[in-house]
């Protein structure tokens, strides 16, 4: 395969994946009512329990302001409590309200039934594999600035 030919695949693989990605997005915003950064930030809280916006913003892949404005939106719709600490009152938490449980549990797969459903079938070295290539490519672009998905 030469090299021109081997670009417009990659282009053209690149391009289904942000249709699909865009996609789901909206099928997100949908069905719960979340942007995908939203989502991703509800779901790293989820995941991580009572945490603050700093340890938040690393699981979640964004810069601290970006996760405290998502933080505030995911607030305003009762689906986060903050709080100060109580051992250094500079410090903030943030943990999942019941109605933000209920609306992950409520969410649809973020990658789609296909692409999460297919992905998950990989035997794991396969699956690693793919990681560790989407890795490189997204080296490629540059440092990750930061920006929720």
């Amino acid at each position: 395969m030469q090299e021109a030919e081997e670009y417009l695949i990659l282009l053209r693989q690149i391009r289904r994946l942000a249709r699909a990605l865009d996609v789901q997005s909206r099928q997100i915003d949908r069905d719960i009512g979340l942007t995908l950064p939203q989502y991703v930030v509800l779901s790293a809280l989820g995941e991580m329990g009572e945490v603050t916006s700093r340890a938040l913003s690393a699981r979640a892949g964004s810069s601290p302001p970006t996760v405290v404005g998502i933080l505030d939106k995911l607030e305003a719709k009762g689906l986060i409590q903050r709080y100060r600490s109580d051992k250094d009152r500079r410090i903030v938490h943030a943990r999942l309200t019941a109605q933000g449980r209920a609306t992950l549990d409520a969410a649809p797969d973020p990658l789609g039934a296909q692409i999460g459903g297919g992905f998950k079938a990989l035997p794991p070295e396969e699956r690693r594999a793919i990681l560790d290539s989407l890795n490189r490519l997204g080296a490629m672009v540059g440092p990750d600035e930061g920006s929720a998905i």
